[in-house]
């Protein structure tokens, strides 16, 4: 009975090492899905976790790009736009958490979500509050730093349509362009059809394709 009690008590050290190795391997898998800065996911994390809401029930999904991050950029430092970025994150996620949807960022100011709606009018609510939320003042270091959004939406109900989340992705791209140009804080697609030319997958004019000329942002 001592020699079995001594091999059990031996085996807990190996069992705590295995445990935390474990540990601190699921951490590493967690910070490999989620964006430094913002703590937001990255897109192949979002498009796994946004997948499993559209498939739930009404949702829209969403494309957001900010507005004067350039100029605030230029004008007051990387750092300053590393905190408008952080912010928008925070915010975003705080939004998500309400309307039971999931955050990812994109790159640089872009950001695309999926959350639940359950009608025209409760999307067309859904945006007026998220554009509230992103157009806050920033500040940093005494600075209360202004910033915008172009927002892109499209609706999706999994009992009617038959479209995946690349297809929602690139209409919600293309009204947050259509947004951007106009100057409308944000525009919601009536077709779930893809109006635009792309390249690569990528609309045409979209930052990061050749020749892209995105509007100013």
């Amino acid at each position: 009975m001592s020699e079995l009690l001594f091999a059990a008590a031996a085996g807990v050290p190996m069992a705590a090492g295995w445990s935390l190795h474990a540990l601190r391997l699921r951490r590493r898998v967690e910070a490999a899905r989620r964006d430094p800065l913002t703590g937001l996911l990255t897109r192949d994390a979002f498009t796994q976790r946004a997948t499993k809401v559209l498939a739930g029930g009404r949702s829209a999904v969403y494309v957001i790009d900010l507005n004067r991050f350039k100029a605030i950029n230029d004008s007051h430092g990387h750092a300053a736009g590393d905190a408008v970025i952080a912010a928008t994150g925070r915010r975003l996620t705080e939004w998500a958490a309400v309307n039971l949807g999931t955050v990812a960022r994109l790159g640089g100011d872009e950001f695309a979500a999926v959350a639940r709606v359950l009608s025209i009018g409760d999307l067309s609510w859904t945006l007026s509050e998220l554009t509230r939320a992103i157009e806050q003042p920033v500040t940093v270091d005494g600075h209360a730093l202004m910033v915008g959004a172009s927002i892109g939406a499209v609706a999706y109900d999994p009992a009617t349509d038959d479209v995946d989340l690349s297809t929602l992705l690139r209409v919600a791209d293309e009204q947050m362009y259509a947004a951007k140009c106009s100057g409308a804080d944000w525009l919601t697609a009536l077709d779930l059809t893809p109006q635009s030319v792309t390249v690569n997958g990528r609309r045409v004019g979209r930052r990061g394709t050749s020749g892209g000329t995105e509007a100013e942002a």
